[in-house]
């Protein structure tokens, strides 16, 4: 159990034992201008209730999915979360629950984590799937260490089609790890198959696809499974579960390892985060996958129960053996994407694809009608495209923001190539009136 000094002799105690005379001396070694030395600006207590008060109106500053219309994707999306949800995660046995380290005291919370990775094995056509990561960056660069390990080969190719986020949460990973990173090109919003065969050697550990990709464009993932394959390489597939309903499972095109995001399943976009990270893999990768894994099976007496099988980080087994420093899983947010998938089912959550795919391309069809405007690829989309604006995309955000509207993700903020670009997102949630009175503040806004 961690002790924290709470009383004035405590801690006066534990200076004295580190050496140290006061605070002061544990801050000499930072810089002094990164230190304050002023005392910081809190006023004087307030009633709660003014509190409250001052705090919402702090919060109304804020443009969010509720009083605005969202059009913003790039990896989060405006959904719709389920009522039941919140009503059944915010249960003190859920939201206040730690590590099931104690299966005989966390059957709750164990049985429910084996339903969410029961889930999402049966949607992403995999083998197994692990009890969460931290997000989609974090499972992607997971699954690459794991690729340099399961083939003992030090490259990996990333299609230029890659979320550019991921991409840097992957290079911070390798760094130390002696892993390259080959990028192949997609001029034309898809990755290009034989820009990536040129790519693939011997020493390819891997080969990542996603798909949709970062442009909402469609790949073709079978296609570069086989091309990874054909050179001992593994296949890591990058897709949102919430998308599967409608599109073909990543197992079922030849991936060894499938990961993505899973904030579309029930998890609300709160500003960018906590998300949830999805990691499925082929039996044969299950002894090096990370995080952990909860597994079902029976006691002396021959009833059903379930444990942590398997948690192979440096805290529980030698470190040289660890299979990665994730320390955890997040529980909650799976158990908002359990609840999701447990409402809708299989034919609801293939109606949120359907209706998702359906209003985009209403909405490109739109867009594209405007003078100036333009769809920046011609790759087949799911239910995210690029637009090409005769004006700023940051000027035609802000000035869209004035009317209520979230209008996108300005592309320049990612490649310079595309700084004329805007990426929209519709999902099941955005109505035909919406739509229709984006297009027309669009139109006014570059016109």
């Amino acid at each position: 159990m961690r002790y924290l000094p709470t009383t004035d002799r405590e801690r006066q105690q534990m200076l004295a034992t580190i050496g140290a005379g006061g605070i002061e001396d544990l801050l000499v070694r930072l810089p002094a201008k990164a230190r304050l030395d002023r005392p910081l600006a809190i006023g004087p207590a307030v009633a709660e209730t003014d509190l409250v008060r001052e705090l919402r109106a702090m919060a109304g500053k804020n443009a969010d999915a509720d009083s605005h219309v969202c059009f913003l994707g790039a990896g989060s999306y405006d959904h719709y979360v389920p009522s039941p949800i919140n009503h059944l995660v915010l249960r003190g046995e859920f939201f206040t629950a730690y590590t099931p380290y104690q299966p005989e005291a966390s059957q709750g919370t164990l049985r429910s984590i084996y339903e969410y990775q029961t889930m999402i094995a049966e949607l992403t056509g995999m083998d197994v799937a692990n009890a969460s990561i931290y997000d989609g960056a974090s499972s992607l660069a997971e699954a690459v260490l794991m690729s340099r390990v399961a083939t003992g080969r030090a490259e990996v190719v990333l299609p230029g089609s890659l979320h550019p986020l991921y991409r840097r949460a992957v290079a911070s990973y390798c760094q130390g790890m002696d892993l390259r990173l080959r990028d192949a090109a997609a001029p034309d919003g898809v990755v290009d198959p034989d820009a990536v065969r040129g790519l693939v050697t011997e020493a390819t550990a891997a080969v990542v696809v996603q798909s949709p990709n970062f442009y909402g464009c469609l790949e073709d993932v079978a296609a570069l499974s086989e091309i990874a394959h054909a050179a001992g390489a593994l296949s890591i597939v990058v897709a949102a579960p919430v998308n599967l309903g409608v599109l073909e499972a990543p197992g079922r095109q030849g991936a060894d390892i499938a990961v993505g995001e899973g904030q579309g399943l029930g998890v609300p976009m709160s500003f960018g985060g906590p998300n949830l990270g999805v990691f499925a893999a082929t039996q044969a990768l299950v002894r090096r996958m990370p995080g952990r894994l909860v597994g079902a099976t029976v006691d002396l007496d021959g009833q059903r129960g379930f444990v942590l099988t398997l948690q192979a980080r440096e805290q529980h087994i030698r470190r040289a053996k660890a299979t990665s420093n994730i320390c955890t899983n997040v529980a909650l947010n799976a158990l908002m994407a359990t609840i999701y998938l447990a409402i809708l089912g299989k034919q609801g959550l293939r109606k949120v694809g359907e209706l998702s795919t359906a209003k985009a391309h209403y909405a490109a069809e739109r867009l594209a009608a405007i003078p100036g405007v333009s769809l920046r690829f011609g790759a087949p989309f799911f239910k995210e495209f690029a637009v090409r604006l005769p004006k700023s995309p940051d000027q035609v955000v802000r000035k869209l923001l004035r009317e209520k509207m979230l209008a996108g993700v300005p592309l320049g903020t990612f490649d310079r190539n595309l700084r004329d670009c805007l990426l929209v997102a519709v999902t099941e949630t955005r109505t035909r009136e919406e739509i229709d009175r984006f297009a027309a503040a669009l139109e006014k806004a570059v016109a």
